[in-house]
């Protein structure tokens, strides 16, 4: 249509969506949309009018029409993703009066699935924008590893968990929870990688967006690592943990997150958020005994949480045993597998050769993103 006008903007990232159409000529209004789209890392398209039939209004995944130019979209064909905006001048007053009539009879003229007002619905309208343009697939499938007792393997069990899923050609995250378990990067030869550790989440709250989240982490073996750096911070708030670990799944493939064997309220989020949950028990008594006071600490928590066996067994003690003791279903045994020598290349990491760990790492993944998870 005469008289319209769209922003120029570079093609859509890898892995992203097209932006939402904006439709309004208020500038004041348009200068907020903008900085949300920003927010919420996507690139929109602008115009004044309506766009031909055919173009960007029945194209776009969502569609931002200002108060202001409501009238002009009468006729429109219906679709959803539709949102009508309203901007409150301070006063109480929007752009036509939030409690105006008119403004909810141009909503429905135009098939609007709502209307908002901004600033009060600006939180909500991010997570909006982001959702259509990080795409709302399946959400990654979530694994935390806990060990049953101290040195029992599970770091080292969820680094091979992760190296294994990017080697299947996943998307995968690592997430390190433990903050005295000195760096998971560390074991995967990262820690002096360049990229964000978690310090610099800590203050993070409501949502953080998917795609910026991974780009800002090292990339060590073909999977994206948030690890701990070597300062003196030791918690995260659970509404960074909720923020991050949403932020990661939202983008599918399978996020690995090792965790503490001492509880604290993020650690609480990130139990919330697993899908299994794997205690790895080494195969001698005091071991499940202490993996038993690790279960009952965790698992009230978890949906689904699953023993690892772990090799050589005590006499009299096998896989099937420890998982009975413990009253867990069994995800499979881990047979003893030699660590890497002192000043071992960084270059191979857990999982990374094929061993016994990386077999059982391969084996649970097929199962698990197939729906079954059992030994």
């Amino acid at each position: 249509m005469a008289g319209s006008h769209t922003s120029h903007r570079r093609p859509a990232a890898e892995g992203r969506g097209p932006g939402p159409l904006i439709l309004t000529e208020d500038g004041e209004l348009l200068d907020d949309l903008l900085r949300l789209c920003a927010a919420a890392g996507a690139e929109p398209e602008v115009h004044h009018r309506t766009p031909e039939r055919g173009g960007g209004w029945e194209d776009a995944p969502l569609v931002l029409v200002g108060a202001d130019a409501a009238a002009r979209c009468r006729g429109v064909a219906r679709r959803s993703g539709v949102l009508l905006v309203v901007r409150d001048h301070g006063d109480g007053a929007g752009d036509a009066g939030f409690d105006d009539p008119s403004v909810w009879r141009r909503a429905v003229e135009i098939g609007a699935d709502s209307v908002l007002r901004l600033p009060d619905a600006e939180s909500w309208l991010v997570g909006r924008i982001a959702d259509v343009v990080e795409g709302a697939g399946r959400q990654a499938l979530t694994v935390g590893v806990v060990g049953g007792r101290g040195g029992a393997g599970a770091s080292t069990l969820a680094c091979a968990l992760a190296v294994r899923a990017a080697r299947a050609g996943e998307r995968a995250v690592l997430v390190d929870g433990d903050p005295l378990g000195g760096g998971i990067d560390v074991l995967l030869g990262g820690e002096r990688a360049e990229g964000l550790r978690w310090p610099d989440f800590v203050d993070s709250k409501g949502r953080v967006a998917g795609g910026a989240l991974e780009e800002s982490l090292p990339e060590l073996h073909g999977l994206r690592v948030l690890s701990w750096d070597r300062g003196e911070s030791v918690a995260v708030p659970p509404e960074a943990m909720r923020s991050v670990l949403a932020a990661a799944r939202r983008r599918g493939g399978a996020v690995v997150v090792d965790l503490p064997r001492r509880f604290d309220d993020g650690t609480a989020e990130a139990l919330a958020q697993l899908d299994i949950g794997l205690l790895v028990v080494p195969g001698e008594p005091r071991a499940v005994a202490a993996a038993g006071r690790v279960a009952a600490a965790v698992g009230p928590a978890l949906r689904d949480l699953r023993i690892v066996a772990r090799g050589p067994y005590a006499a009299g003690l096998d896989e099937e045993w420890i998982a009975a003791a413990l009253g867990l279903p069994l995800a499979g045994e881990l047979p003893g597998e030699p660590g890497p020598p002192p000043g071992g290349e960084a270059s191979v990491p857990p999982g990374g050769t094929d061993g016994p760990l990386a077999r059982f790492c391969t084996a649970f993944w097929d199962r698990a993103l197939a729906g079954e998870v059992t030994g």
